[in-house]
């Protein structure tokens, strides 16, 4: 399990490992789902395209096309 201290300001640092497993990036923002009385849930907020355009380009990474997209979607989906 990965944990993150409160400091007295009441601010949390997401861990690196949880940024990076979230694709979470400075500026993004995250929603708090209260599940139990003592358990809740951190979601990376939904974006725009306008807002995401271009960050999943890597230099000579080949186009994917959308049948590609949309198995990798079903996978991804699948681990959850």
């Amino acid at each position: 399990m990965t944990t993150a201290t409160i400091t007295s300001k009441g601010q949390l640092t997401i861990p690196k490992e949880v940024r990076e497993m979230l694709r979470l990036h400075s500026g993004d923002k995250v929603g708090f789902v209260l599940n139990r009385d003592d358990e809740m849930t951190l979601r990376p907020m939904t974006k725009s395209v306008d807002q995401v355009f271009g960050r999943l380009y890597r230099k000579g990474q080949k186009a994917k096309t959308i049948g590609e997209m949309k198995e990798s979607i079903k996978a991804r989906m699948k681990s959850l």
